[in-house]
This record gives C-alpha cells, sequence and structure tokens, in this order.
C-alpha cells in the first residue's frame, strides 16, 4: 500500500502524534487527510478535511462516516492515559470506553469503505499492551484489549483485502507522556514510521528505538506464532459488520 493519493483519516490528529500524522500523510501526497478531532479545527492545506470526532459518540461517529466518500487508511490514534490503580473502576472503565471501544466503534463504521477499497486499519497501541506498565494499569490493561482487537480484525479481514496493523509504541514526546522522565521519540519520527510500516506490510509496527528493540522477539516468538496457528481456522466467508 501506498500513501500517495489516497484517502487517510487520523483520529484524535489535533496534537502529538495525531497532528504529526495529518503532517506526514501530506508530505507523502495523500489526496485528502480527515482530521478528526473533539474540538474545532483549522488546517491551511485544502487537502485536510476536519472531522468532530469524539470516539466515544456514537452519532459523531456516523455523521462523520457521512462525510468521507472514500477511504485508504484508517488511523485509531485517540487515546487517554489517566494515572490510577486498579481500585478505580470508573479510571479503567474510561480508559476502555476511549482506548477500546473507541477504536471499535470507529472501526466498525468505517470499514464498509476500507473493504471497499481493500485499504489498512492501523491501530495506535503501545508497549504496554505487552506487558503491563504498573504506575498505569488502566491504560495498559485498556491497550493490552485493543491489542487482542486488533489481531482478532486482522484475521478476520484478511479475506477481504483489508490489512491491520498494531503500532507497539514506546514513550513519544507528547503531552500525554509529559510525567515520564524517560528518553522519548520525536512524534514527526514516530509518524514517519509508522506509515513506513503501512507501506511495508507489517503487521506489528515498533516505531521508535525503545519499541524496535522488542521487534525481532515479538516477530519469532510463541505468541506471534500462535496468533498465525488461531488465524488459520478462520474460514474466507464474509465478516458482518
Amino acid at each position: 500500500m501506498t500513501i500517495i493519493d489516497g484517502a487517510v483519516l487520523v483520529t484524535g490528529a489535533n496534537r502529538g502524534l495525531g497532528q504529526a500524522l495529518v503532517e506526514e500523510a501530506l508530505g507523502m501526497g495523500a489526496q485528502r487527510v480527515y482530521a478528526g478531532t473533539r474540538q474545532p479545527l483549522a488546517h491551511p492545506d485544502g487537502r485536510v478535511v476536519p472531522l468532530t470526532l469524539d470516539v466515544t459518540d456514537a452519532a459523531q461517529i456516523q455523521a462523520a462516516v457521512e462525510r468521507v466518500g472514500s477511504l485508504d487508511v484508517l488511523i485509531n490514534n485517540a487515546g487517554v492515559d489517566l494515572q490510577g490503580d486498579l481500585s478505580d473502576r470508573v479510571l479503567l472503565e474510561r480508559h476502555l470506553a476511549v482506548n477500546l471501544f473507541g477504536t471499535y466503534g470507529v472501526t466498525q463504521a468505517f470499514l464498509p469503505l476500507l473493504t471497499r477499497s481493500r485499504g489498512a486499519i492501523v491501530n495506535v497501541l503501545s508497549v504496554a499492551a505487552i506487558a503491563p506498565l504498573p504506575f498505569t494499569p488502566t491504560y495498559s490493561v485498556s491497550k493490552s484489549a485493543a491489542l487482542n482487537l486488533t489481531q482478532a480484525l486482522r484475521a478476520r479481514l484478511a479475506a477481504q483485502g483489508v490489512r491491520v496493523h498494531a503500532v507497539l509504541a514506546g514513550p513519544v514526546d507528547t503531552e500525554m507522556t509529559r510525567y515520564l522522565d524517560v528518553p522519548k521519540a520525536s512524534p514527526q519520527s514516530v509518524a514517519r514510521a509508522i506509515f513506513d510500516g503501512v507501506e511495508n506490510g507489517e503487521e506489528e509496527i515498533f516505531p521508535d528505538p525503545l519499541s524496535a528493540s522488542l521487534a525481532e522477539g515479538w516477530r519469532g516468538g510463541a505468541a506471534k506464532a500462535l496468533e498465525r496457528q488461531f488465524a488459520a481456522f478462520v474460514e474466507a466467508a464474509p465478516v458482518e459488520s
């Protein structure tokens, strides 16, 4: 897949990695970039189409679908990381609402367009999906669930020609990670690596130095082998949306 002359939708596009993904798509020659944000967005490039899109709001998701004529790449980037412990069920539900069900709802809504274009779904996750960060466990749980969703979608949609990618990122220098005193990758470099991974057909994309150190072990490991083994059971039949 190539981004040139394609249509890309990025959720959480108003800042940080989402903003960098919009700019990278434009730089790669995308014909149309739909920028999903909760607040109004203005952009000087006429190829950018702002969409009011809270991924937890079904009505806004449907309204966004009605404004998008065609779509080649959906990037589920919107997410939250609210520090807290596992004793707070409300906090866990908030993370799941955005990081899991938000990704699920947007994907299901745009799936007919992606099936038509034989496009790609890119779910921006975290290395916390593989092993939990104990100082933000509810975030980690939600990202782990989203990884499982990503793998299930990959197996279910393969027969329709829709590719599904998981971005397993380490710390990225955004407002969300401001509290972390660790080396961080720039949003621009991560955005570039994500699109490179999509164009190269990488099922899991490790877009920064920390996560890249895990790539070989993951791709050759037991968990990936088991995913492929289980995916073989899926029949090549139409998938319910």
